[in-house]
């Protein structure tokens, strides 16, 4: 069950804003195409965004790799909205929550090849139970994609102190510490770890996994 006050204020806050985004957001949320450029899942794999938002990277990875399977996962319905619209019926799209969710209830798969999350943990509350949540639900072979606002440890004080103000507008809190806990919960589940700061450190991107038999 999604958290009913975090969907509501998804929903209230993307309600007018989702017919804007993809043309406002294209500005500074860099490294979702990085993301997607390493993405490389197997032919006919399957692929889950959780927080998929308007569907923008679905749509992308639909384009760039066209056997995959795709799932979208969301807990706003005003986001869903746009998704569905934009995808049709080239990926399965449901409302859920990122920390509470059965994908076999919800799509009838049980692993992915690849789970992604695109600047959604910076929205999301409990962002280390999200992470936990989606390994579980990780192919053997699979592997868990992230990018985000990275640590800003290269920015400019100002600069970092300004983005940090206006984001927080938004309902969006930079998770500096991603490094650290993508770290733990790959040492906890076997999986290597990469982590690659983008644009001076403005973004992170992180990979957990394959396994390496």
């Amino acid at each position: 069950m999604a958290d009913a006050s975090h969907a509501e204020l998804m929903d209230q806050t993307y309600r007018y804003q989702r017919r804007i985004y993809d043309a406002t957001r294209a500005f500074y949320l860099l490294g979702r195409d990085h993301l997607i450029a390493h993405l490389d899942p197997p032919k006919g794999g399957k692929v889950l965004e959780i927080a998929c938002g308007t569907g923008r990277n679905l749509d992308h990875i639909a384009r760039r790799y066209q056997d995959s399977v795709l799932y979208g996962l969301d807990i706003s319905e005003e986001m869903l909205r746009s998704a569905r619209a934009k995808l049709g019926d080239r990926a399965v799209l449901a409302q859920g929550d990122a920390c509470h969710f059965d994908p076999n209830v919800l799509f009838g798969v049980a692993q992915f090849d690849r789970i992604i999350f695109s600047y959604s943990l910076s929205m999301i509350p409990d962002w280390t139970g999200a992470l936990a949540q989606a390994v579980q639900h990780l192919d053997p072979g699979g592997s868990l994609h992230l990018v985000d606002f990275g640590r800003q440890h290269r920015l400019p004080g100002l600069a970092k102190r300004g983005l940090n103000a206006w984001l927080a507008r938004f309902h969006v809190s930079p998770r500096h510490d991603l490094p650290a806990v993508a770290e733990k919960l790959a040492n906890q589940r076997g999986l290597p770890l990469c982590v690659t700061d983008l644009h001076r450190s403005y973004a992170q991107h992180a990979v957990l996994g394959p396994r390496k038999d």
